[in-house]
């Protein structure tokens, strides 16, 4: 099949809802096999599948501001192994980077596996988590008085944690030496392992059953329709710009208020949602990620266009987050 060749659309519809599926399974078994309440009760955890190349092309429910996070690993990942023998079959990737690797604050951690089918990589399936600790001076790794990271637990930036199906105890024997509740928090990293596990064996199934080259077609086509489904949303959008403006009372630590402001910019095929002007960088617990920014513009973006077309980063193609570096929103 060329790139040329579209699928016939009963198997595309089929594939996506079985995409779709897989999400949904990952994230039943994220739930089920967890030890904190956290996540199998509060379900603060996310899910979902990625192509190759990073492009999120199924999330499973979850928590909604994660919408942004997925892709961001999978890319972070892919510039950090760039090589062709850096990412195998049974590698497992661990982050919880604020600032690459698709991070918001400490305690949300994510496990990335790669999938190979005939030899060649085709996606990555992925999960993100809320951990009840990770370190830090204050347990739950939480604090309002926190001045540094350092101060809020352990950072994990993008490693390696499982090579070719064997577990690096070096690495697993520090997060254990640095957390307070160590058997919560590994039992809670052996499940987000087995979740994406499933989501490999499934996408396996569905290429045996399909192909490996029709599925990645699929994929391919999949992240068009997101973009065809979306663009046909915006002529019930107003065009425009728009401006607002906001004052957070303080950082929690410094009285000083906080600007925060943004302006939309919505033509017939672009969204773009611009930060400059807001605050710097906050010297108290406050701060966001730029991964954070997007996840949230994208929640918005999405209840805005049709929430019920399925999130795939084709959904997103036309959205355009601007904002400078070391903001409140960009720290």
């Amino acid at each position: 099949m060329t790139t040329q060749e579209r699928l016939d659309p009963y198997t595309l519809e089929i594939i996506k809802n079985a995409l779709t599926a897989i999400g949904d399974e990952m994230f039943n078994v994220l739930q089920r096999v967890s030890m904190s309440p956290i996540i199998y009760e509060a379900l603060d955890y996310s899910v979902g599948i990625t192509d190759r190349h990073g492009d999120l092309i199924a999330q499973g429910n979850g928590t909604t501001v994660f919408l942004g996070m997925i892709d961001s690993l999978v890319r972070d990942i892919l510039k950090k192994f760039p090589g062709p023998d850096d990412i195998r079959p049974g590698d497992v990737f661990l982050s919880n980077d604020p600032y690459e690797g698709g991070g918001t604050h400490l305690s949300d951690v994510a496990l990335a596996k790669p999938v190979f089918a005939d030899g060649e990589l085709i996606a990555f399936t992925v999960n993100k988590a809320h951990w009840v600790d990770v370190g830090g001076k204050a347990p739950g790794s939480f604090t309002t008085d926190a001045r540094e990271i350092y101060q809020e637990g352990l950072q994990l930036p993008t490693v390696k944690v499982i090579a070719g199906g064997q577990p690096n105890q070096a690495v697993l024997d520090i997060l254990r030496a640095n957390i307070r509740l160590p058997e919560d928090s590994m039992g809670d990293f052996w499940a987000g392992v087995a979740a994406n596990n499933v989501g490999e064996q499934r996408l396996l199934a569905l290429c045996a059953k399909y192909g490996r080259v029709q599925v990645q077609q699929a994929m391919r086509e999949l992240l068009d329709y997101g973009e065809r489904m979306t663009l046909a949303e915006f002529g019930r959008l107003p065009k425009g710009e728009f401006f607002a403006e906001d004052w957070i009372d303080d950082d929690g630590i410094r009285t000083e208020p906080l600007r925060v402001c943004v302006k939309l910019t919505i033509t017939d095929d672009s969204f773009t949602a611009d930060f400059s002007g807001s605050a710097p960088q906050a010297f108290g617990p406050i701060n966001n990620s730029r991964t954070g920014l997007v996840s949230a513009v994208r929640t918005i973006f999405k209840a805005l266009t049709n929430p019920q077309i399925p999130a795939n980063g084709g959904c997103f193609r036309a959205l355009n987050v601007v904002c400078p570096d070391e903001t409140i929103f960009t720290a």
